[in-house]
């Protein structure tokens, strides 16, 4: 009899500890082996498990395991069908307007001083847009590459009639301007579309090189010269259900706050340039030019156009676009990583 209250008293205290372990269900679009995964997300999840002294613990599924499409992971971490996401704004075409600033042609200058440059913009000037959710961090990715099947992109004139792949609106305005057909869709689709010719290039960073393969899918890589700010950036949400966050004990909660804001949003935009150096690696057999800054002078022209109609546009909706842009620049000024 003793030995069976023993056993008893053990079974209770295993439950009691496995009622007291919080699990955070963590979607996102790119596969396991994308840096996304293990160079921030795994880590971050590492850390508040490690931090939380294994209280809570991440349950990861990458590759959209748990159902839908890239751009309804926004409205899954709203809702609570999972915890934890991470998603591109700009996968929601119109829905973010305000934050679309990040992304417009020639702005960002290095990932890290804009990821935090981001974070502070979104704190002051445009909390309401993202009010559904708790948000742990935002960030940018490094340079958009030119990624080609055929032939790489020297002047504009290269990209005439070309079918180009970019993920956001604001960008794909900018190829349009620059003579390409731009074609929308993410990341995880850009694979068959090169392999099927449906596109003839891909407007994407290094980063993204594995988790596609593109360097098996194109023969040239055409940057835009570093001293100049990217050709773009797309901005990247990390945010986790409301609900699921004010669930949390007090002690929980630490940890999670803990493990967000500017500093991780920075960090995040250090990794994702840490990445494109590794995803570049993989690019070594096939073709590199660099776009020269002379070169960019037109393409800035085309650009401050896509710039003014984004001013005008949420202007219309209420806000101080002008204001807006100003506010955007001097941030990403003040955080620039020199």
């Amino acid at each position: 009899m003793k030995s069976l209250a023993v056993l008893s008293t053990l079974a209770c205290a295993a439950l009691a500890t496995s009622a007291q372990t919080v699990t955070l269900k963590v979607h996102h679009f790119l596969p396991a082996g994308s840096a996304a995964q293990t160079m921030f997300i795994k880590p971050w999840c590492d850390k508040i498990a490690l931090e939380s002294g294994d209280k809570m613990k991440c349950q990861i599924y990458p590759s959209m395991q748990l159902g839908g499409t890239p751009p309804q992971l926004f409205d899954q971490v709203k809702d609570g069908v999972v915890d934890v996401t991470w998603v591109l704004p700009g996968y929601m075409a119109g829905r973010f307007p305000l934050v679309e600033v990040f992304e417009l042609p020639f702005m960002m200058q290095s990932p890290e001083g804009t990821s935090k440059a981001l974070w502070e913009y979104v704190e002051k000037y445009d909390a309401a847009e993202f009010k559904d959710v708790k948000l742990l961090a935002l960030h940018v990715h490094g340079d958009g590459v030119f990624h080609m099947t055929n032939k790489p992109i020297k002047t504009m004139a290269d990209l005439k009639g070309l079918k180009v792949r970019a993920p956001t609106r604001q960008t794909n305005k900018l190829l349009a301007a620059l003579g390409a057909t731009p074609v929308a869709m993410p990341v995880p689709a850009v694979s068959e579309a090169l392999a099927k010719s449906v596109i003839d290039g891909a407007l994407v960073p290094y980063e993204v090189v594995p988790s596609v393969k593109i360097q098996e899918l194109v023969k040239f890589h055409s940057e835009t010269d570093p001293a100049e700010p990217a050709i773009y950036t797309s901005t990247f949400i990390f945010a986790m259900n409301k609900a699921k966050y004010e669930s949390l004990p007090p002690d929980l909660k630490k940890v999670i706050d803990a493990n967000s804001g500017q500093a991780l949003s920075g960090h995040i935009g250090k990794v994702f340039w840490e990445a494109d150096g590794i995803g570049k690696k993989l690019t070594e057999k096939n073709t590199h030019n660099v776009i020269p800054a002379s070169e960019l002078q037109s393409w800035k022209k085309a650009g401050e156009q896509i710039t003014n109609d984004w001013v005008a546009d949420v202007t219309a909706k209420g806000a101080n676009g002008k204001l807006l842009l100003e506010n955007a620049r001097a941030l990403i000024a003040k955080y620039a990583v020199k």
